[in-house]
């Protein structure tokens, strides 16, 4: 591949010596000279695109199958490599943004390397041709050329891997900040997250600002390297011509065939950085996906048979784990559970009950000891065969987001709707997914956010039941369900649990007194084993003082009821017609005033009261239960909630000044930067300038030869001097500028997510892993405007400015016919510019995704013109993708048990379809633009000589002054087109400058930075909630409240009972503040909490 610079310089350097000539004696062979600069334009225009198309669609696709094999790497490893060596938040940090580096060094950077190394090679070889002497002299520089620039990549590569690990701890920081915003918002966490989060990003600057000057003095240092060499060789080459070992014509084609050759060389610094940067960022990810895991879900090897019988045994077991190695769990734990019965682990926490579970599941293997399946050591079994016989439901319910349909086929790719029935009718789940609006198509939100505990936890055992599995796990199962719903599942679990080997962790001791088997485990040691009936008969043994321990405490829960009663602190739950705000004191049916109560208004169609004595009747109390199952249903029914589809508004453009706004502070530095660019920028032009004079003074009389030779020979040195001390300073002060944009965007970014509120992020493109994605690249992205692409255009106009003045001087009328060109290359970089921005719309998600709300329709063509894309093919983009590994590797025990990788890394690659397409035909666009440019330079060069010719055959100008005008104006073409070729970044630019300060702009509808609000010198702590009505955000057509009254005594203590999904946990939450009602007021001592700071 030829690149443009270098192919203008090739041809200047071979055809200056013929054209001295040619203009001089003929001009009858003008058109042809012409014609071989059209046909070299057309050669050059079809190499430019091949280049750039090629490499581009190649580096997009490598991309994609890098962030393929990292994940399904990442899913292959075993449990303890996540508890010791990564987090969620590093992984999908380096997924998010390492890739982009990767992808960008394989990329353009690559077909940049490729020109200039060719160029390099084909000037040498033709110098070599030329003069091999001149062409050895001016080689000596090689060695010190390529010292500096292994040098600069070590170092640069050194300073990108400090700042991506700083980022990937930033990374990890967002996960665990946005994932768990509720526990960080209760505890007022805000502030501590967002100072974590700063120290990591000051990492980052610094290293960034470190890499800056050192691209700097290395890239300077390249120069001034060069430019010292052209002085050399042209006072070399002036002896060799008066010493007439060479002609004028020699010097000149090995000068030029080498410098040219040099200077390209020295011109692989960008793409060097760049190729550095991703080589940084490539050593983390290329070490994981080389990771051999101990305990390997994709090795095929291992005994598979036609089923188990379900025996296990775990036999004098030792075990540590990888991240408390000095903490001892099992030292010859030994246990037996044989085929289709039912063994309990009972015990403290922290016994060592979980573990046996995971030894089972072998998410670890012992240090010593086997574990035993129908007597084969399972290490023996395929892994991925020996889990699908398994089946877990864990302590803690993990969901993925996505929907109730989707989180099930985990348990059974394939299902079919009528199993998925079943198996949520067998977990009591059937009854709350056919009241949800959608059913199972509903959403669950980020680890299931949008679901109540326990309805998650049911969930999770339908999950597992349409696995089917021989083995069952249940670790604390039925822990998150109320008393009807656990009693319920546990029915059905014994249902299920028959002829099937079953190992429960109990959380209620009564629900495992069938259990065939009981063992007692206390520090990591069964020191009691058998039956219920069978322990309990030992009045001193451990189970019957767990059992006497658990009877003591459900003892004092109910004292602790009685002594409220007799206090009247719950004198009476009144559910009534007419919603009114209840007092201290309440009427009797005799008209009597009676003790305080708590009123609860729901504006029932019909009054029900309850009554709470300590002595009813039977009759009565079985009427009162018929009322507390009617409100019940009406609890359950209220506590469905389904996504609300809502339209956003169009994308809005932000203006350019608001995003320089976040630079303010660094305007001096700007200013510094940008003189310094513009100084850079006359370099060229004055290059060009040097250039065409020099070629003149060959053709002189000795004795001026020698005089001239000097003083050019000093001018060079002086311009490779400038660069030395212009080039560190411009590079520093635009990675300073970059750098603390990039942090500042961050800072702000992740500032303004973390204080908005809870609704905000029961949006499910708002979650831990699209936000990460967001921070990595739109900030990057954006920097590129102020590290990149501003001192790249004031260098480029800079530039244009000292080539059109020198133009002038030299020729007017062949300046002027020149410059009527440069619109075409302004047009190309338009065209460009708006192809790009239609693939960086089909790349990104729009706006509405930073909206509470979002559509379910396709997005149209704004006002702006920008390209909308259709929801579920182009909407979320790598972000949906992203989110889909933040889940997997979140909950990285869920996947590993129901053997999903597979299932995820399809799903994963089907999210990344579309933007890949995008991402190849934004590399064949680039590349068509590419050669538009490459085409209109070269018919430029020849429109230049043609031109020239007449108007030396016509005596208005002299050669000099043709090569003037040609050397000067082919720099700032080049300076031209060189800010054309940012054109995808501007569109990125556009696009992810929105996608910022649609954030930094938002407002927080309960912001709790707002310092503004009543603040209380004491909180007595009175609590009432009066005609509260509310709707969840992301499903505002099925109320939870419609006028619930609630008041609660300071000092005094209100159970919320009822069954899971009942709306228990959002009264909860509105007191918290992570929603506000929709109406009706909530009164902290009499003071709306709205009003409070």
């Amino acid at each position: 591949f030829k690149s443009q610079q270098g192919n203008s310089e090739i041809a200047a350097s071979v055809t200056a010596d013929r054209t001295h000539r040619l203009l001089k004696s003929s001009v009858k062979d003008k058109g042809t000279i012409a014609l071989k600069f059209v046909y070299l334009a057309c050669g050059a225009g079809v190499a430019s695109f091949l280049g750039a198309s090629c490499w581009m669609c190649t580096a997009e696709r490598q991309a994609a199958r890098i962030r393929s094999l990292y994940l399904k790497t990442i899913l292959r490893q075993d449990v303890g490599f996540f508890d010791t060596e990564t987090s969620t938040g590093e992984i999908i940090g380096r997924m998010s943004g390492d890739i982009v580096l990767i992808q960008e060094a394989m990329g353009e950077k690559v077909v940049e390397f490729i020109q200039c190394m060719t160029i390099f090679l084909a000037g040498i070889n033709v110098a070599f041709i030329k003069g091999w002497k001149l062409t050895l002299v001016i080689l000596s520089i090689i060695p010190l050329l390529v010292v500096t620039g292994s040098s600069m990549a070590m170092i640069i590569s050194k300073m990108s891997s400090r700042g991506q690990q700083a980022y990937a701890e930033a990374a990890n920081i967002v996960e665990q900040s946005i994932g768990s915003i509720r526990t960080v918002v209760s505890f007022t966490g805000e502030k501590k997250s967002i100072e974590d989060y700063d120290k990591s990003l000051n990492i980052a600057y610094k290293a960034f600002a470190q890499q800056g000057l050192a691209s700097g003095f290395g890239l300077g240092f390249v120069q001034f390297i060069l430019f010292c060499d052209y002085a050399f060789a042209f006072w070399y080459g002036s002896r060799l011509i008066l010493d007439e070992e060479y002609n004028g014509g020699d010097v000149i084609n090995v000068i030029f065939a080498v410098l040219m050759g040099g200077m390209s060389l020295g011109q692989t610094s960008p793409s060097l950085k760049a190729i550095g940067a991703g080589l940084a960022a490539a050593y983390k990810i290329v070490e994981t996906i080389d990771r051999k895991p101990e305990i390997d879900v994709y090795d095929t090897t291992g005994l598979v048979l036609e089923d188990i019988q379900g025996d296990i045994e775990l036999k004098d077991v030792q075990f540590r784990y990888p991240a408390r190695p000095d903490v001892e769990i099992f030292s010859g734990f030994s246990l037996e559970i044989p085929r289709g019965t039912t063994a309990a682990l009972v015990g403290e926490s922290g016994s060592g009950k979980s573990t046996v579970i995971s030894l089972i599941e072998r998410f670890y293997d012992p240090q010593a000891g086997v574990v035993l399946i129908d007597g084969v050591n399972i290490k023996k079994f395929q892994l991925k065969w020996i889990r699908q016989k398994i089946g877990l439901v864990s302590q803690e319910p993990v969901l993925f987001a996505t929907t109730i349909k989707e989180n099930l086929l985990y348990g059974k790719d394939g299902a079919t709707l009528e199993e998925l029935k079943a198996a949520a009718e067998l977990a009591n789940a059937a009854k709350f997914i056919n009241k949800l609006p959608q059913g199972f198509d509903t959403m669950v939100g980020e680890h299931g956010t949008q679901l109540s505990g326990g309805q998650k936890q049911r969930i999770a055992i339908a999950r597992a039941i349409l696995k089917d599995p021989r083995i069952l796990l249940l670790d604390e199962a039925t822990s998150a369900l109320d008393a009807k719903s656990e009693r319920v599942v546990q029915e059905a679990l014994d249902r299920i649990m028959v002829n099937r080997t079953t190992v429960i962790v109990a959380h209620h001791l009564t629900t495992i007194r069938n259990a065939d088997v009981i063992a007692v485990v206390q520090c990591g040691s069964i020191v009691e084993k058998g039956s219920h009936s069978q322990l309990i008969k030992n009045p001193s043994g451990a189970y019957s003082h767990l059992i006497r321990l658990q009877e003591v405490h459900q003892s004092k829960e109910q004292d602790a009821m009685i002594n409220h009663d007799n206090s009247n602190a719950i004198g009476r739950v009144s559910l009534q017609r007419s919603p009114h705000r209840l007092s201290t004191s309440s009427w009797s049916p005799a008209g009597s005033c009676q003790s305080p109560s708590i009123s609860i208004a729901y504006a029932f169609p019909s009054g029900v009261a309850i009554q709470e004595t300590r002595n009813i009747e039977e009759s009565s109390q079985s009427k009162e239960n018929k009322k507390w199952k009617d409100l019940i249903c009406y609890f359950k029914t209220n506590a469905q909630r389904d996504v609300e589809v809502g339209q956003s508004d169009p994308e809005k453009d932000v203006p350019v000044l608001h995003l320089a706004s976040l630079n303010k502070p660094e305007v001096p530095m700007l200013i510094l930067g940008s003189i310094s660019a513009a100084i850079n920028g006359v370099t060229f032009p004055v290059f060009g300038f040097f250039l065409s004079s020099v070629v003149k003074i060959f053709y002189e009389p000795d004795h001026e030869l020698r005089k001239y030779a000097r003083f050019w020979a000093l001018m060079f040195a002086i311009l490779g001097l400038g660069c030395l001390l212009i080039e560190p300073i411009q590079m520093y002060c635009f990675a300073i500028a970059g750098g603390k944009l990039v942090q500042r965007i961050r800072s702000l970014t992740f500032a303004k997510v973390i204080y908005q509120e809870i609704g905000w992020f029961d949006d499910s493109e708002n979650s831990s892993g699209a936000i990460s994605a967001r921070l990595s690249t739109d900030a990057a992205t954006v920097c590129s405007m102020v590290g990149d692409a501003l001192s790249l255009v004031v260098q480029n106009i800079s530039t244009i400015i000292a080539a059109i003045v020198i133009s002038f001087t030299a020729n007017w009328q062949l300046t002027l016919l020149i410059l009527a060109i440069v619109p075409f290359l302004g047009l190309q970089g338009y065209v460009q510019t708006k192809f790009m921005n239609g693939f960086t719309a089909d790349a990104k998600p729009p706006p509405s995704l930073f909206s509470p709300t979002m559509s379910t329709k396709s997005s149209q063509i704004d006002s702006k013109g920008n390209m909308g894309t259709t929801l579920g093919q182009e909407l979320l983009a790598y972000e949906e993708a992203t989110q889909i590994a933040n889940d997997a590797v979140g909950s990285i025990r869920t996947v590993a048990s129901f053997s999903a990788e597979d299932k995820v890394i399809n799903l994963y690659n089907e999210k990344c379809s579309t933007p890949l397409k995008s991402g190849v035909k934004h590399g064949i666009i680039t590349g068509l633009g590419l050669g538009f440019s490459s085409f209109v330079m070269f018919s430029q060069y020849s429109l230049s000589f043609w031109a020239g010719a007449l108007l030396v055959k016509d005596g208005k100008t002299t050669f000099d002054n043709v090569f003037k005008v040609f050397s000067a104006l082919s720099m700032a073409a080049m300076g031209v087109t060189l800010s054309t070729s940012l054109a995808p970044d501007f569109a990125k630019v556009k696009s992810s400058v929105n996608s910022v300060f649609k954030i930094v702009d938002r407002i927080s509808k309960i912001d709790a930075n707002d310092v503004s609000g009543t603040t209380l010198d004491n909180v007595k702590g009175d609590i009432e909630f009066y005609h509260v009505t509310f709707k969840y955000p992301a499903r505002q057509n099925m109320p939870i409240f419609q006028g619930l009254c609630l008041f609660i005594h300071s000092g005094k203590t209100v159970g919320l009972v009822g069954e899971s999904g009942s709306g228990k946990s959002t009264v909860i939450a509105l007191l918290e503040r992570f929603y506000d009602p929709d109406s009706g007021h909530i009164l902290l001592d009499g003071i709306d909490i709205r009003k409070l700071q």
